[in-house]
């Protein structure tokens, strides 16, 4: 142990006070950073169709894989904290976020956009957002989930900033020197992670997420398969090296969980299936709004007004759903604001004055916030806990594939079409029809798993809100995972 380390140990413990609040403001203006970066996206939406001259699917392409790769990048983020740490990834992540959009203002077609500013921001921006909120549940403990509804706010103010910011920008700059401009603002990520210095705790007061996952006996088994392997036998060696890899898709990727449990398995599906219509709204608003006459400025501020309803909503949901009430029933919550998510966009459909579109984001931002703060609570509450972060990896995935594809076809139907409705018609079928599976088959599943349970145990009383196949009681927050509240832009 090194004289830092053991200095380290004899000192007071850093959690929940002194560094660990200067850690969580710099967890705030991460956020913003990263997962509130996207949403300005849709003002240089009509500029980089006139500078390329490419169609409303081509530019969609664009925002779509930068979302995607910012979800869909869980598993390779976790991977690199496991190896190098929080402090070391977030710093990567920022130089990765402002490399790629300095990149940006030099391409010459759509196509390098989707590596610069697609590909190589939206990395960047995965690594320094999931490692910026993993290194939250070592600074908290009995205030870690204060800090991650207060770390969240800064998802909203990136809502309401970012878009002003790029419009101003781009009046005064065009988007090639705002893009370099941005880049610059990124690396602010880098100040970030270097706040979040690491720490040394004991043994006994790291977070669960913080300890190694492993299956019981994996280590004997391992060292006896790599026993066998040294003795020049090329078929055990091959066994090693699938069993190892078996391992780490059963660590990063539930399949077996996601095969098991009906609760996640629907779940998932539906929520897949929503992510094709929920960043539709995001892309086409500002597009659509101009296309409709309304002014450039106006139109950049219904993001604005997203984001400024967010900071006050979604904390306050997420605190609500938090009450023994809602216990096992946040599934049809979390249904419900979908529901209203996609029933919203008829509002755009009917008219495109400025003050219906005002009206619109008022509600649109009410679902939203819905969303964002119970996605990751009801993944909670049908997933174990200690599986939970392999269970999460293949949830990003999946939602990140579907985040990509859904604003480029729309954009092609749009521009098969000519008519801005398509995009507020088709983000509305995928919501509405995911809150209904969703919120339907879980009522089901609440139903089988009653008369099961009815069947087993005559005299107990059945819990009158287990939907899932664990048990529905939530779990002391020292064992709450860090990095599962919150992570999603949604």
């Amino acid at each position: 142990m090194s004289q830092a380390e053991a200095a380290g140990r004899g000192a007071a413990k850093p959690q929940d006070q002194g560094w660990a609040w200067m850690v969580l403001v710099a967890a705030v203006v991460l956020q913003g950073l990263t997962l509130g970066f996207p949403c300005c996206i849709g003002v240089f939406f009509t500029d980089l169709q006139h500078e390329f001259q490419a169609s409303n699917s081509e530019t969609s392409w664009f925002p779509s894989i930068m979302v995607a790769v910012l979800h869909g990048g869980g598993p390779l983020c976790s991977i690199l904290v496991k190896r190098f740490g929080c402090r070391f990834v977030v710093m990567l992540g920022g130089l990765l976020s402002g490399l790629g959009m300095v990149s940006s203002s030099f391409c010459k077609s759509i196509s390098q956009l989707y590596l610069t500013a697609g590909l190589i921001t939206g990395l960047g921006s995965c690594f320094s957002f999931q490692a910026g909120v993993t290194v939250l549940g070592y600074y908290f403990v009995r205030w870690r989930t204060l800090a991650n509804a207060v770390a969240s706010t800064g998802v909203s103010l990136g809502f309401t900033v970012w878009p002003l910011l790029s419009q101003y920008l781009l009046d005064e700059m065009g988007w090639r020197n705002t893009f370099l401009l941005f880049g610059g603002i990124l690396l602010n990520c880098c100040v970030c992670g270097a706040i979040m210095r690491p720490i040394q705790l004991a043994s006994g007061s790291l977070p669960q997420s913080a300890k190694p996952e492993e299956e019981p006996g994996s280590r004997a088994e391992e060292a006896q398969l790599s026993n066998g392997a040294s003795s020049h036998h090329p078929t055990l060696q091959q066994h090693t090296r699938r069993t190892k890899c078996f391992q780490m898709l059963q660590k990063y990727l539930a399949f077996d969980i996601f095969c098991q449990n009906k609760g996640y398995q629907t779940y998932t599906i539906g929520v897949t299936w929503m992510m094709m219509g929920f960043a539709l709204p995001h892309v086409y608003l500002v597009p659509y709004a101009i296309h409709n006459g309304v002014e450039e400025h106006k139109a950049a501020l219904l993001i604005s007004i997203i984001g400024l309803i967010n900071i006050f909503i979604r904390p306050f949901i997420g605190l609500l759903s938090g009450h023994r009430v809602f216990t096992g029933r946040r599934i049809y919550l979390f249904s419900l604001a979908v529901l209203l998510y996609g029933l919203s966009n008829f509002i755009c459909v009917i008219s495109a004055e400025f003050s219906v579109l005002i009206l619109y984001c008022v509600i649109l931002s009410i679902a939203m916030s819905g969303i964002g703060a119970l996605s990751f609570q009801v993944l909670m509450d049908v997933v174990e806990m200690d599986r939970f972060s392999s269970a999460l990896g293949l949830f990003t995935i999946l939602e990140s594939i579907t985040l990509l594809l859904g604003p480029p076809l729309t954009g092609l139907l749009v521009d098969i079409t000519s008519d801005f409705h398509y995009v507020f018609y088709n983000s509305s079928f995928f919501m509405i029809s995911a809150a209904l599976f969703m919120g339907l088959s879980f009522c089901a599943l609440e139903k089988k798993n009653k008369l099961r349970e009815a069947s087993k145990a005559h005299l107990d009383n059945p819990s009158r809100y287990q939907y899932s196949e664990m048990p529905a009681e939530p779990k002391s927050e020292s064992q709450s995972l860090p990095v599962v509240e919150y992570i999603t832009s949604i």
